[in-house]
């Protein structure tokens, strides 16, 4: 998934960072599951209430979770929609657990590994006060094809009768490969071929049940009745996102579900990163999303260093290279690319070396397939200038686009600057974040480049080479086409799914091949890594529980407010 996150500039940050390694008085320590003694009903009760108060530059997109695919509106999603089963909802390594969520227990799986079969829960209802059936379910898995849904390709592509939805979406019926009983309340997914990561995909919200009557297009601003906690009350991405309490909530699962404690939870957007940061000082706000100002990071890292937290992340910057526009449809034109950047100057405007590191690979390190290799080690211009010019492409006409946050514009500009040095006419185009992600994925937008980010939705390395770089992530002319680069290689495709393929029975034999993937793909050059970030959140004296999620970072509906 995506998203805009942590820190601008290089002010001072080993202070920062060391004062900001661990919990405080106002939290547990960070990447820990959060007291589990606190979960009793009791201590619940007596932390219940209040408006917990957010702050973002803009809204993160739409409201529809079979579409939006980025971590501003997938933190607030988990408060709000539930699937089958789901990640649990607690800080630290088990929240990679996978429970059962609308399925009152995890599924029976055939023998070969193609079947699964789900019991729905008795009870469950939506905010609508409505129940939730097996016909809501089946609904859910015919829309995520029907509005073409960013992963409808890729993560759900091995359910029977997919193949031929993503070529119709709207005669989608999934008619054998989703098939409900009404009788026994039950939902049976068939599969083609066994898939080791099926789970980890159903606990995705772009699998997330939503009545059946939900109209087959993208909902936007328009709130979809989901089951859990919350529900949105009003939504403007240029203003604010207001959630309050279900009323037709009650508790089913804490690992899966469990209550909030505000009572409201107001999402304010505009406030510029000074200002937020101030409010956050203030009491006037209780956390940030976006990236914080260079010269509050002392600040932050000395006086305020019980309300900061950093995390690790399984993500990167990167640089989506459009290969089937010119110039860089010439592969001497994109390993120049490879050899252009000072990739140390970039962790420098992102926030220097506690928060980021250097990449050189796709996939994170420490993440399944990863290989150590750096094949483009250093900045290299001269290398870089002989390639544009071998390429036959010098003096073309470029532009970068880049999202309006500070950190984005810094390294977009830098970015146009180097573009200059190695023989193109280079421009930059900033775009407002609300609209960002969404423009440089249609091929119709013409983008040769941009600056993106990629938050692995679960531990696999098909979330990312898969996702990004398959020819089934690229829809021509789609807002949803997370294949930026439109990158498309028979030979690639063949690689991931023997890869996926051998994740079945040999883990290792798998990471091998996956980081024999890696290196191609950064010879091909689709992509270019910047850096691999950390994450800080900054909360208000006023929050308590500060929890974070490996998949969706901040459990925010957790946090309480005094």
């Amino acid at each position: 998934m995506k998203r805009i996150t942590v820190i601008a500039g290089a002010a001072l940050l080993a202070v920062a960072a060391t004062a900001c390694s661990g919990g405080g008085a106002t939290a547990p320590a960070t990447g820990t599951a959060s007291q589990p003694a606190q979960a009793a009903a009791g201590f619940q009760e007596q932390h219940k209430g209040g408006t917990l108060r957010l702050l973002a530059k803009a809204g993160d997109g739409t409201l529809d979770p079979h579409i939006n695919y980025s971590n501003g509106n997938w933190q607030i999603f988990q408060a709000l929609y539930d699937g089958l089963v789901s990640f649990r909802k607690v800080g630290g390594k088990a929240s990679y657990d996978i429970v059962p969520d609308l399925a009152e227990q995890m599924p029976q799986v055939s023998a070969d590994g193609t079947s699964y079969t789900f019991k729905l829960r008795q009870g469950v209802t939506f905010a609508t006060g409505d129940p939730v059936t097996v016909d809501d379910v089946v609904a859910s898995f015919q829309r995520i094809f029907r509005v073409s849904g960013p992963t409808s390709g890729t993560f759900y592509a091995g359910i029977v009768g997919a193949a031929d939805c993503v070529k119709k979406p709207a005669g989608c019926t999934l008619d054998k490969g989703v098939v409900a009983d009404a009788a026994a309340n039950t939902v049976t997914i068939n599969l083609v071929a066994p898939d080791s990561e099926f789970l980890q995909k159903l606990a995705l919200p772009h699998a997330v049940v939503l009545p059946k009557g939900t109209p087959g297009k993208d909902q936007g601003t328009t709130p979809i009745p989901g089951t859990g906690p919350y529900k949105v009350e009003s939504y403007n991405p240029n203003k604010q996102m207001k959630l309050v309490r279900n009323p037709h909530f009650t508790e089913w699962s804490r690992d899966a579900q469990p209550q909030g404690y505000p009572d409201e939870i107001e999402y304010n957007y505009g406030l510029t990163p000074e200002g937020a940061v101030t409010a956050v000082q203030n009491g006037q706000a209780d956390w940030i999303f976006d990236p914080l100002p260079a010269d509050r990071l002392t600040e932050i890292g000395t006086t305020y260093a019980e309300q900061a937290h950093v995390n690790p992340l399984a993500a990167f910057w990167y640089i989506p290279v459009n290969v089937n526009l010119a110039p860089f449809d010439k592969p001497e034109a994109r390993e120049a690319l490879q050899w252009a950047f000072d990739k140390n100057a970039m962790v420098k405007m992102f926030g220097g070396a506690n928060v980021a590191q250097p990449a050189c690979t796709i996939l994170p390190p420490a993440f399944p397939g990863h290989a150590d290799f750096c094949d483009f080690p250093q900045q290299d211009l001269a290398k870089a200038k002989d390639l544009v010019q071998r390429s036959g492409t010098a003096g073309q006409e470029v532009a970068i686009v880049v999202a309006d946050d500070d950190v984005s514009k810094q390294i977009g500009e830098y970015s146009r600057s180097v573009l200059e040095q190695i023989g193109y006419q280079a421009k930059l185009k900033v775009i407002s974040t609300n609209i960002h992600f969404t423009y440089i994925q249609n091929s119709k937008n013409k983008v040769q480049l941009s600056v993106s980010q990629w938050y692995a939705d679960y531990p696999a390395a098909s979330n990312f080479i898969n996702v990004l770089l398959s020819c089934a992530s690229f829809r021509e002319g789609s807002d949803a086409s997370i294949n930026i680069s439109g990158f498309c290689d028979k030979d690639n495709d063949a690689k991931i799914a023997q890869a996926m393929t051998l994740d079945q029975t040999d883990t290792a034999a798998a990471g091998k091949l996956w980081g024999e993937l890696d290196r191609e793909l950064m010879k091909k050059g689709p992509i270019i890594p910047l850096f691999n970030p950390k994450q800080i959140d900054f909360v208000s004296k006023n929050v308590g529980n500060y929890q974070f999620h490996a998949q969706f970072h901040a459990l925010l509906d957790q946090m309480w407010v005094k």
